[in-house]
């Protein structure tokens, strides 16, 4: 009696440290397994090898789960014009659909929108051809040709979250589509120079690069594309850099919290996101360092390419502006900066809290945004 009392207290003071240690081995070597992302279905309409479009078909089930435990019920009636999510570069698309009760593409199909996504997909080594007017200029006006013939509407929403929100404005400011509806444009860079304390460094490299331009003649399109391509790890270095107690106290809480399943799947299901970006290739590199950060165009309405083509007063779309005050990447005030220089009669433009990141996905823009920006694209159905 005495031995069996001894081995089940033996055992009741192992079994914790035995959690830790199967939660710690599945999280280092099992993560796709404890995954959360993704589960919404969706198909894809194209496909280069590249470039994907996605597109969500309605949801089967009635309610969805939301991040504070209550459900929303689905809409059975689908709003008029299509919306188009325009993914940033360097990150994955999990990012969308991170939890079933934190996924913005199974919020905004239950919400009735006839739902697409652009996936700029996973650049090589042999891509580093492509450059920022390559995504707005060339890609997107055949994709939206693609969502204009499943959907058979002309009229379109772009929803686009950094630099895919660029890539919606400029597109809009080509002047050559006149069926964008709307824009809702989520930490969209405007004004490199107004953008915190980032700002102040662009400003110091920008006075470097013209000095370096004008002294030499040596420009950084002169330099090989293919030594500037950015790898996706660096992508993903400097993104925790932004916040780096705030990445050192995920993973000291990951270590406090190892007895607890639920808590590793959940970091499991961040980790895959932010610890999986995507490369730039060198010519954004390129495009990047002359246009943002050296010359700033898009501050003075300009686009970031070859040539005069397309200007921001060209922009009459009803616009949504969402910014987050804690931004690090895009300010309020680099982001707001296109106010006066785009034509839209309809122009609406919120602050809430969170950064780059939590502004789209996060608990926080769940409660904060989403609703907003889909009652405000409704509202203008």
């Amino acid at each position: 009696m005495i031995t069996d009392t001894l081995q089940q207290a033996l055992h009741n003071t192992t079994r914790p440290w035995r959690q830790r240690l199967d939660n710690g081995r599945a999280r280092l070597f099992q993560a796709d397994a404890l995954s959360q992302a993704e589960q919404t279905p969706y198909e894809t309409l194209f496909d280069d090898g590249l470039v994907k479009l996605r597109y969500y078909p309605p949801l089967q089930e009635n309610a969805i789960p939301l991040t504070d435990g209550t459900v929303m019920s689905v809409s059975r009636d689908t709003q008029r014009t299509p919306l188009v999510l325009v993914a940033p570069l360097a990150v994955n698309m999990l990012i969308y659909d991170l939890f079933p009760q934190r996924s913005l593409v199974r919020y905004l199909r239950a919400r009735g929108f006839e739902l697409y996504m652009v996936d700029w997909g996973r650049p090589g080594k042999y891509h580093n051809h492509l450059n920022l007017s390559s995504y707005f200029s060339d890609y997107l006006p055949k994709l939206l040709v693609q969502v204009r013939q499943h959907s058979g509407k002309q009229q379109l929403s772009l929803h686009g979250w950094s630099f895919g929100g660029l890539f919606s404005l400029c597109y809009s400011a080509l002047g050559q589509d006149p069926d964008i509806k709307n824009l809702v444009l989520v930490g969209a860079p405007t004004d490199y120079h107004r953008n915190g304390a980032l700002g102040a460094q662009y400003r110091r490299f920008s006075r470097r690069a013209k000095w370096i331009r004008r002294s030499t003649g040596l420009r950084i399109h002169d330099v090989p594309a293919g030594l500037l391509r950015s790898p996706g790890w660096v992508n993903s270095l400097a993104f925790k850099l932004t916040n780096p107690v705030g990445s050192l106290q995920g993973y000291w809480n990951l270590v406090k919290n190892l007895h607890d399943r639920d808590f590793v799947s959940a970091h499991a299901t961040n980790g895959a996101f932010l610890d999986d970006m995507v490369a730039y290739p060198g010519g954004v590199i390129q495009d990047i360092i002359r246009y943002l950060w050296t010359d700033n165009v898009v501050a003075h309405g300009q686009l970031p390419m070859e040539g005069t083509k397309g200007h921001l007063n060209q922009v009459t779309a009803n616009v949504l502006n969402v910014t987050g005050a804690s931004d690090p990447i895009v300010t309020p005030e680099c982001s707001q900066a296109m106010e006066p220089l785009i034509r839209s009669k309809d122009k609406t433009f919120i602050t809430i809290e969170g950064g780059h990141m939590g502004i789209l996905g996060s608990a926080a823009a769940q409660k904060q945004s989403w609703g907003r920006i889909a009652d405000w694209l409704i509202e203008r159905d």
